[in-house]
C-alpha cells in the first residue's frame, strides 16, 4: 500500500496547515506524510492516557479535565501545560 493509506489524517490538509507557515517555503510529500503520522500517534497517546483518567472517574466519555489530568501527570506532555 502507498503511504497516503497508512496515514488517517488527510494529507492535503496537513500540507495546507504547513504552508500556511510563513517560514515553511517548501514541503515534501514525504514531510507531510511524517507530520501526519506523528500527529496521529500523538493524539493516539494524549487520549489513551486521558481516558485512564476518565476510567477512573467511572466514564466512558473523555472531558477536557482528562486530558488536564495526563497533561499534569505525563512529562512527554509538559511543553502543553
Amino acid at each position: 500500500p502507498g503511504s497516503a493509506r497508512l496515514a488517517r489524517l488527510p494529507l492535503a490538509r496537513v500540507k495546507a496547515l504547513v504552508k500556511a507557515d510563513p517560514d515553511v517555503s517548501l514541503a515534501s510529500q514525504e514531510a507531510v506524510f511524517v507530520l501526519a503520522r506523528a500527529t496521529e500517534l500523538f493524539v493516539e497517546t494524549i487520549a489513551k492516557d486521558a481516558y485512564m483518567y476518565a476510567q477512573q472517574g467511572k466514564r466512558k466519555t473523555l472531558q477536557r479535565r482528562d486530558l488536564d489530568n495526563a497533561i499534569e501527570a505525563i512529562d512527554e506532555f509538559a511543553f502543553l501545560e
